[in-house]
């Protein structure tokens, strides 16, 4: 099989989103498979060079997956003729700088969210990609979700009739890092660090509503740190200077109202840790990572408020499983497919760093929400 190598310098693969998702789940999951196959026959091969800063952790990674390639100079990788992408999964505080000089270097570039840390920085990544005439792209991952992929085969089936409302349900409890090793990098809770689950969150949900249901055209939010001390990796107490909890109402074009509660200090009780209930005049649905249930007009119950009675349905027996009908590969994994297509055979894309702005903007209106107590608009995007 002829094989299209695509060298791919790949920042921050020592943490765990990077490490996990993009290196292990993603790009050697592609390689195991004998590359990206093509419908001619051909293959298009990632070949990864690993990037950071601590040498003894990158040589212990491509030690233990059998690569070649590894360095913690940034700018020599950049410089060299081979390089083809530039992959950024370091701290957001980081990225914008990394990518500024990626695309400097005449590199294609795809990053994680947020692509910078304010919509400004954002904004000015989108303008130097085009001007600089390199491909280029932002993680949107949840889209290709099993669950949220039913869901909008449910969407584009016209299933829902006129969509009225969608609500969403993120979070679980991160231990405090006293008693138990906190689940999540302390940085995520310091915002002079670049933390908080606004700024992590809000792009995510600004991407899924955009997709599935429409551009969201108004922001209203309560922002909360509702556990303000914390303990580090090494075991020191901090200061939690970061919101850990966001309470959001969105209005999306065509007047349909989204409300999502992201929270990183609530106890799950639900199937799955994200989980977005859609009611529309047709019918239901509920979608997580990977299940979707439905319930159609038709076979919608008649339920009586009564409360002397102790219920005697199971309402959650009344809704139907939105059958698989595809095979779901990982959702990380069937991104990077198509932008490496993208990249190679020049197919369409559509998110790119104008696409991740959109994120950013919508979490800092989201923050500025929270902090004048008003309702602010959510204008529309160009470069």
């Amino acid at each position: 099989m002829t094989r299209t190598t695509v060298r791919i310098a790949m920042n921050g693969v020592t943490g765990r989103m990077g490490y996990r998702q993009h290196l292990l789940r993603s790009v050697l999951a592609l390689r195991e498979q004998g590359g990206l196959e093509l419908d001619d026959g051909t293959a298009i091969w990632p070949e990864p060079v690993l990037v950071g800063r601590r040498e003894h952790a990158l040589r212990a990674i491509a030690e233990r997956h059998g690569l070649e390639h590894w360095t913690t100079d940034l700018d020599g990788v950049l410089a060299d003729p081979a390089t083809d992408v530039y992959f950024d999964a370091q701290l957001t505080s980081a990225r914008e700088a990394a990518v500024r000089k990626a695309i400097a270097a005449g590199k294609h570039v795809y990053c994680e969210k947020p692509a910078a840390g304010d919509l400004g920085g954002a904004l000015e990544l989108a303008r130097l990609a085009r001007d600089a005439g390199v491909k280029h792209g932002v993680v949107q991952d949840k889209i290709f979700l099993p669950g949220l992929r039913k869901l909008k085969r449910l969407v584009d089936g016209g299933f829902f009739g006129e969509i009225l409302s969608v609500r969403g349900e993120f979070g679980y409890w991160v231990f405090e890092g006293d008693w138990q090793p906190a689940q999540r990098p302390s940085w995520n809770y310091r915002a002079q660090d670049g933390g908080g689950i606004v700024m992590d969150m809000f792009p995510h949900w600004e991407y899924v509503l955009h997709e599935l249901f429409g551009p969201v055209r108004s922001v209203q939010a309560e922002v909360v740190t509702h556990v303000p001390r914390r303990w580090d990796e090494r075991g020191k107490p901090y200061e939690a200077t970061a919101d850990d909890a966001a309470y959001g109402i969105f209005r999306l074009d065509g007047g349909a109202v989204a409300q999502i509660n992201s929270s990183w200090a609530v106890r799950v009780h639900r199937d799955e840790l994200v989980e977005f209930q859609v009611d529309g005049t047709e019918g239901s649905a509920v979608a997580g990572l990977r299940g979707c249930r439905a319930q159609h007009r038709s076979a919608t119950p008649k339920p009586v408020w009564n409360p002397d009675l102790p219920a005697t349905e199971s309402f959650r027996e009344q809704w139907q499983e939105v059958p698989d009908n595809e095979e779901f590969d990982n959702g990380f994994k069937a991104q990077w497919e198509l932008f490496l297509r993208h990249v190679v055979l020049d197919e369409p894309w559509s998110w790119d760093l104008l696409a991740g702005a959109r994120g950013v903007q919508l979490a800092e209106l989201g923050l500025r929400s929270a902090a004048e107590g008003r309702r602010l608009d959510v204008p529309e995007l160009s470069l």
